[in-house]
């Protein structure tokens, strides 16, 4: 929302936005951490909590990761 000429502008999203060149890799990385998380919960509750827990922590790292692709696009 921008005010030009004292009247309210809505921008739609991709409007005036440069291209995020990192889209399909957050894409990539977003899918990994689902699936990752759904199997690290799925290890903790059936298997071994020490590998579902280590499990779980590496789909957080990537969920970290897409996000500072996020903050850097």
């Amino acid at each position: 929302m921008v005010l030009e000429n004292n009247n309210i502008v809505h921008r739609q999203r991709g409007e005036n936005q440069r291209e995020d060149r990192f889209a399909m890799l957050r894409q990539v990385l977003n899918l990994l951490f689902m699936v990752g998380a759904v199997a690290g919960l799925a290890v903790y509750f059936t298997k071994s909590t020490q590998v579902g827990t280590y499990i779980i922590l590496f789909s957080m790292v990537l969920k970290i990761v897409e996000c500072v692709l996020r903050l850097l696009k």
